[in-house]
């Protein structure tokens, strides 16, 4: 019988490579599609949902919607409501969400940085025997 038991490392965090640990689920919405390009985004600054979606080029409504409910959800975006009508909805990020997107945001700009040689690898590559 399996035991209901959080691996840990030696500083008592949670392993996320295990299938039980409950990180796993909110890595894996942080390093979908749409998760990561979100959380580099409300970095910059808290947006509302169409403005959301007109600065992530390709992302279709329902997954911007479904993508925030998780986010929210995980506790890394905070979904705040103005009682105006119709209701102005504006999306940020949390102290957490903050703290995660930072690295996330030296990513995005290493990989910008790194295009042409990626490209130079890609076109290496299809040449290749």
């Amino acid at each position: 019988m399996k035991k209901n038991v959080q691996p840990t490392s030696p500083e008592g965090e949670t392993i996320a490579f295990t299938a039980e640990c409950p990180g796993r689920a909110v890595f894996n919405h942080i390093a979908s599609r749409w998760g990561l390009l979100l959380l580099v985004t409300l970095g910059e600054r808290p947006l509302r949902f169409h403005l959301l979606r007109d600065s992530i080029e390709g992302i279709s409504e329902k997954m911007l919607s479904q993508t925030l409910k998780f986010l929210v959800r995980d506790g890394l975006v905070r979904r705040l409501v103005e009682p105006t009508i119709p209701p102005r909805v504006t999306y940020e990020l949390t102290p957490i969400g903050g703290e995660l997107a930072a690295p996330l945001r030296d990513l995005v700009g290493q990989l910008g940085r790194r295009v042409p040689d990626i490209l130079a690898a890609q076109v290496a590559y299809d040449r290749q025997p």
